[in-house]
């Protein structure tokens, strides 16, 4: 029976920030015969304008919430130093270019760093640039990749392809084989939630 894990994310999405320990341990018991597939989700489209300050407090009502549930980390500087926007396609483009150079998860982690500890904005193309220097890759390549209109074409189409599938919000895990896709759910403490599921479906 074929089948495949879809996790569909956002490198800005603070629930995945917060669940990535627990996603790192799932991941090290899934049999290595199971293909995993990143999707990325597009959570906020590309914008220059301002983040609204009801929409900066909600989010950092995220932040605590997240960090007093689960003891995620959160550098709450990132609030005053940078000109936050609700825009997350500069950094999900930024993934699939550095994708293009063998580094795409490398990439999400250093946007997670930087924005979540580091007080940066991967919201900025200076910044994305920056990172993808600082994890050793081609930058001139990779800034050129970033707005590609290829690059835009296969974010609309990962996001498109993680709504087919049945999405439901960031982070999601879709199990999909030969009877259907089938949504998995998370405990973002726990592995064994998803763990549990997966076996029941994969028999492993």
């Amino acid at each position: 029976m074929t089948a495949t894990l879809y996790y569909i994310h956002d490198p800005m999405c603070s629930w995945c920030w917060g669940f990535s320990p627990t996603w790192r341990q799932i991941r090290a018991q899934l049999p290595a015969e199971l293909p995993v597939v990143y999707l990325l989700g597009g959570l906020a489209p590309d914008t220059q304008a301002l983040m609204s300050q009801d929409m900066q407090t909600k989010l950092q009502q995220t932040w605590h919430t997240i960090s007093q549930r689960l003891g995620t980390q959160f550098n709450f500087d990132f609030w005053t130093v940078c000109q936050p926007r609700r825009s997350t396609y500069p950094a999900c483009r930024a993934v699939l270019a550095a994708q293009q150079q063998d580094a795409g998860n490398t990439m999400t982690t250093a946007i997670q760093h930087a924005y979540y500890l580091d007080a940066k904005n991967p919201s900025d193309d200076a910044t994305l640039v920056e990172l993808a220097k600082e994890i050793g890759l081609d930058t001139a390549r990779f800034a050129q990749q970033l707005n590609d209109p290829a690059t835009q074409h296969e974010l609309a189409r990962q996001i498109a392809q993680g709504q087919a599938l049945g999405a439901q919000g960031f982070p999601s895990l879709i199990y999909s084989n030969d009877t259907g896709n089938h949504f998995i759910r998370h405990d973002y403490l726990d592995p064994e939630v998803t763990l549990d599921q997966i076996r029941r479906l994969d028999d492993f």
